[in-house]
C-alpha cells in the first residue's frame, strides 16, 4: 500500500474470507486541510485513493478565532457524494477523525455560535477559573492530562454559551451528528477534554459539576469501532442512500498510532504534522508527580490503550514561518519552495543552537521568524538571519524536543525504547528524521505518511468484518506492506 494509491496492503491470515470488493471512506480533518480518502478491500488487499482535499482555514470575526465548521461539513458531504457516485453501492461505512479539544455547543439540536479555534486567546481566562477550583496537581490526579491552555475543560469554563447549551460535541462527533442525528462522544477524543477519568474511561461528573459544567451536556461515550448510525435526512439525500457511520479513533493521533508498523512494545512514536505528538503506548495511565512536572498526558487509544505523550509545537513553526516570508514577499499564496528551503537548511553549518519550541510565544498565528529571533536575542545568543538558517534552527530544535521527550517518557514510564517511529507528514522530512535519530541516539523509522487515514480505514474494516484481530494484527498488515525509511543515529 502506498500513501495514496499504488502498492496494496496484503491482509494475509488476519482477514476474513475473500468477498466482493468493499470500500470505506475515511474523513481526515487536520488543522490546515481536510481529506476524504477511500480504502477498498478486495482479494486480500487494501487499496487507498485520495478522493477529495480541501483547505481548513480559520476565520477571525467578532474578536475571536473560529473554525469554519459548516464549510468543513459541506466539503465532507461533497466528498462522500463523489465517493458514492464513483463507487455506487460499494461504500460500506464512513469514519471521521480530526484534531482534539475543540467543540460545538448545541441546544435542541441547533448549533450555538461558531466553534472557537484552540489558538484563540480566550483560553487564559478559563485556566484561571479552573485552577481557582482545582490546582494543577489535583487536576492531574483526576484527569492525567498535559497542561495545555486550550484543553476543552479550560475552554468550557470561559464559554459564555455554556449556560444555555444542552449538548457539547467535539468536532468529529459534531459532524457525525449532522450526518446521522446521533449524539455520542468517542472515547479517544473525549480523553483530550480534561473531563474524562483515564482510569475508568468515563466522564468525571464530580469534576464537571464543581467547575459549573453540567454533566448533562456530556454525551454518552462509545468506543472506536462502534456504529454511530446511518446517514439520514439531507445527508442521505445528498449521497443517495443510507450508509453506516462508524466511530474510529476520532482523535487523529489515536488513528495514526493504530497504523504504526511495529507489532512489539518497545517503540516510541512521533505523529508529526502541525503538532508533534511524542510518546509511548501503555496499558495503564501514569499519574506520577514526575509525569505531571514533565507535562505528559494520558490520552485514550484504540482498544483501550493509553497514549502517554507530550504535545510538541510541531511543524506549525515552519509552516507559519513560510507564511511570514511569503507575506513579506508580497505573495497571497505560498510561493516558497519547501524542498529547496530544506536542502539549503541542510547546508547550514552545525551544530545549531536550539530554542525552546514549546515557548508559549509560538502558539498564536503571526510573524514566527521575528518571535524566534526574539527568543535568541533575549538570551544574548546570535539569532538566525536567513530563511535557511531559521529553517535549520526549527528542524534541529524540533528534533531535540522529540529526542528529549522520547527519552523522558521511557524513564518516567519505566519502559524500554529501542526505536522511534515517525508517522504523518513529518515522515517526509528527511532532515528532521535524521536529526531526531542523531539527537536521540535511536534509529528512526519514517512512515507511513498517511498513518491517520490508514488507522481510520483499518478500524472501519474491522467493524465491517473485513479485517480480523486486534492492534497487533492490524499493525502486522501495515508492517508487511510498508517498509519505513530507516535513519541510523550518527556520532
Amino acid at each position: 500500500m502506498s500513501d495514496v494509491t499504488g502498492r496494496a496492503l496484503s491482509q494475509g491470515p488476519a482477514t476474513s474470507p475473500a468477498a466482493a470488493p468493499a470500500t470505506v471512506a475515511a474523513v481526515d480533518l487536520g488543522a490546515t486541510s481536510g481529506r476524504v480518502i477511500l480504502g477498498t478491500f478486495s482479494d486480500g488487499a487494501l487499496q487507498m485513493r485520495h478522493l477529495a482535499r480541501f483547505p481548513n482555514e480559520p476565520v477571525s470575526f467578532g474578536g475571536g478565532l473560529h473554525w469554519n465548521v459548516v464549510e468543513l461539513y459541506r466539503q465532507v458531504l461533497s466528498g462522500l457524494t463523489t465517493a458514492e457516485r464513483e463507487h455506487p453501492g460499494e461504500i460500506v461505512s464512513v469514519g471521521i477523525d480530526s484534531w482534539a479539544v475543540d467543540y460545538g455547543l448545541l441546544r435542541g439540536g441547533q448549533l450555538l455560535g461558531v466553534p472557537f479555534h484552540y489558538r484563540d486567546a480566550r483560553t487564559a481566562e478559563g485556566v484561571e477559573k479552573v485552577h481557582a477550583q482545582f490546582d494543577a496537581r489535583e487536576l492531574y490526579r483526576r484527569n492525567g492530562l498535559q497542561h495545555l491552555p486550550f484543553n476543552t475543560v479550560f475552554q468550557l469554563a470561559t464559554d459564555g454559551l455554556l449556560d444555555v447549551a444542552d449538548t457539547a460535541l467535539l468536532i468529529p462527533d459534531l459532524l457525525a451528528h449532522w450526518l446521522t442525528g446521533a449524539v455520542v462522544a468517542e472515547r479517544t477524543n473525549a480523553s483530550t477534554t480534561g473531563l474524562l477519568d483515564p482510569r475508568t474511561g468515563r466522564w468525571d461528573t464530580e469534576l464537571a459539576t464543581a467547575l459549573g459544567i453540567s454533566p448533562s451536556i456530556l454525551p454518552g461515550l462509545i468506543d472506536a469501532g462502534t456504529v454511530v448510525g446511518q446517514l439520514t435526512g439531507d445527508a442521505a439525500g445528498s449521497v443517495g442512500r443510507r450508509v453506516d457511520v462508524v466511530a474510529v479513533g476520532s482523535h487523529d493521533t489515536a488513528s495514526a498510532v493504530v497504523a504504526i508498523p511495529n507489532t512489539g512494545r518497545d517503540f516510541a512514536y512521533v505523529s508529526c504534522g502541525t503538532w508533534g505528538l511524542v510518546g509511548l503506548e501503555l496499558e495503564r495511565p501514569v499519574f506520577s508527580e514526575e509525569a505531571r512536572e514533565a507535562n505528559f498526558t494520558n490520552e485514550g487509544g484504540v482498544d483501550g490503550r493509553i497514549r502517554f505523550l507530550h504535545n510538541v509545537m510541531g511543524l506549525w513553526l515552519l509552516s507559519e514561518s513560510v507564511r511570514s516570508w511569503d507575506r513579506a514577499a508580497g505573495s497571497s499564496e505560498r510561493s516558497s519552495n519547501l524542498e529547496l528551503l530544506l536542502a539549503e537548511a541542510g547546508s547550514v553549518p552545525s551544530p545549531v543552537e536550539v530554542f525552546d519550541v514549546d515557548d508559549p510565544r509560538f502558539m498564536a498565528p503571526g510573524d514566527m521568524p521575528a518571535r524566534i529571533a526574539g527568543w535568541y536575542t533575549e538570551r544574548g545568543l546570535p539569532a538566525p538571519r536567513t530563511p535557511a538558517e531559521f529553517t535549520r534552527a526549527i528542524i534541529d530544535s524540533l528534533a531535540q524536543a522529540f529526542a528529549d521527550t522520547v527519552l523522558r517518557a521511557a524513564r518516567i514510564a519505566k519502559t524500554p525504547v529501542t526505536v522511534i517511529h515517525v508517522v504523518g507528514g513529518g515522515a517526509q522530512n528527511r532532515l528532521l528524521c535524521q536529526a531526531t535519530a542523531d539527537r536521540s541516539g535511536l534509529p528512526v523509522l519514517a512512515g507511513p505518511v498517511e498513518a491517520t487515514a490508514i488507522g481510520n480505514i483499518l478500524v472501519q474494516g474491522r467493524a465491517a468484518g473485513l479485517v480480523a484481530g486486534g492492534l497487533p494484527e492490524m499493525r502486522d498488515l501495515v508492517a508487511r506492506a510498508f517498509t519505513p525509511l530507516r535513519y541510523e543515529p550518527r556520532p
